[in-house]
């Protein structure tokens, strides 16, 4: 697979966003900003966000909605560097509703049902104009605590948000099938891939035990390559590809679930991927411990994302 490298020097991207114009849009999740590549090689701020911009995604309105984990703490490692724990200024997470035009950002949701977001992840839009989005939540280690993770839904507008699933110990990527009838979620603790079936909006029907979340399971890949599952991207085939930590690269799971296949990349923290370009035909993937975006042709046509712009 030829490699190209887009940007480099980045501090941990994450989220990228395909535009129509052929730019990029993805947050740094150590730099506290949501930023632009356009395909002139420039890389330009678009929004500060504060504390730790994690996923993105397009809303029915032209503004980019972001998932802020309300900010790690750093370990500098030779070659990269990763989260661990919690920022000193941690006091929780939100979404964020960002103007594209003016790089204005508002706080759109930081609790559900008087419960503080702890730590929201990563997003997808359907195509009712509602949003789904996960929480992976945080590990404190001074109070030797990891929280359970969750699922929620809430409209574009504000006005609406609800938990869905929980618990379900470390979601991170979250998708939607062509069909916007089945949720996908990435456990990324466990290397494990969940779906549910999408009963109408915010609502799934969950298996009874002794499913571990409610979900059916596509693929367990915790064997004896030390791996984790982070965010995701669905082609128009319906695979959804993950990437992966450590064992760095993609893990493409067909959508009737089963054997699933690993396209390596050497980076320790594949973190995401989205498609663009001619034919979406091409991978934008975020490789956060070198800190770069790069783009790479992609076997499959990718999927069109609802409200993409």
């Amino acid at each position: 697979m030829h490699i190209k490298e887009l940007a480099g020097g980045l501090a941990f991207p994450e989220g990228p966003v395909a535009m129509d114009d052929g730019s990029v849009l993805f947050v740094e999740v150590a730099g506290d900003s949501l930023r632009r590549w356009t395909p002139d090689g420039r890389v330009s701020t678009v929004a500060v966000l504060g504390d730790g911009p994690n996923g993105a995604a397009m809303g029915p309105d032209g503004a980019c909605y972001v998932a802020n984990n309300g900010g790690f703490g750093w370990k500098e490692e030779k070659g990269g560097r990763r989260p661990h724990g919690v920022g000193s200024r941690y006091q929780g997470g939100c979404i964020q509703r960002v103007n594209l035009h003016t790089g204005r950002a508002e706080v759109l949701y930081d609790q559900c049902d008087g419960h503080r977001l702890l730590g929201p992840n990563d997003l997808v839009f359907d195509d009712q104009g509602g949003f789904w989005f996960t929480d992976l939540g945080k590990t404190v280690e001074s109070d030797r605590r990891r929280d359970l993770g969750s699922v929620y839904y809430a409209k574009a507008d504000g006005s609406f948000i609800q938990e869905v699933i929980f618990p379900i110990f470390t979601p991170n990527g979250i998708g939607l099938a062509p069909d916007n009838k089945t949720l996908y979620v990435a456990d990324t603790e466990s290397a494990r891939l969940w779906a549910w079936d999408i009963l109408a909006p915010g609502v799934v029907r969950k298996e009874p035990f002794p499913s571990a979340t409610g979900g059916r399971l596509l693929a367990a890949c915790g064997d004896h390559r030390l791996q984790r599952f982070d965010s995701l991207a669905v082609d128009s085939e319906g695979n959804v590809n993950v990437g992966t930590l450590v064992h760095g690269g993609v893990t493409v799971v067909p959508p009737e679930g089963g054997r699933a296949t690993h396209v390596p990349i050497d980076d320790l923290y594949v973190t995401n991927l989205c498609f663009g370009g001619k034919d979406s035909r091409t991978a934008f993937l975020t490789l956060s411990w070198s800190g770069k975006l790069v783009a790479a042709p992609w076997p499959t046509r990718g999927l069109r994302l609802n409200h993409a712009c």
